[in-house]
């Protein structure tokens, strides 16, 4: 994931936004952050997706998040490889992982 994350945005605007993890338990949360609008030294963290794994079946689920960043099973088939996950929020189809 910290690849991930260091790849996605380009040097040139890495003090505009930035893209991040969080790991807690089984399950990993992939951000955003950008400079709050008043404050330019606080920086926000906006949710993008999240990554569960299940022990039992050793595969990796897609969630994303509503309005109120409450998570949502994503129309991805769960899957042992996190980086066809990590594709499908990339190509975003939908347009809910970075709008």
């Amino acid at each position: 994931m910290t690849d991930y994350c260091a790849k996605r945005v380009p040097d040139h605007v890495r003090d505009k936004v930035r893209v991040g993890f969080h790991i807690r338990g089984n399950a990993v949360t992939l951000y955003e952050e950008r400079p709050h609008f008043r404050d330019r030294t606080h920086w926000v963290q906006i949710v993008v997706a999240q990554f569960r794994y299940n022990q039992k079946t050793m595969q990796w689920t897609l969630y994303c998040a509503d309005r109120n960043s409450r998570w949502h099973n994503y129309q991805a088939r769960p899957t042992k490889d996190i980086h066809r996950l990590l594709r499908e929020v990339d190509s975003d189809p939908t347009g809910i992982f970075w709008g």
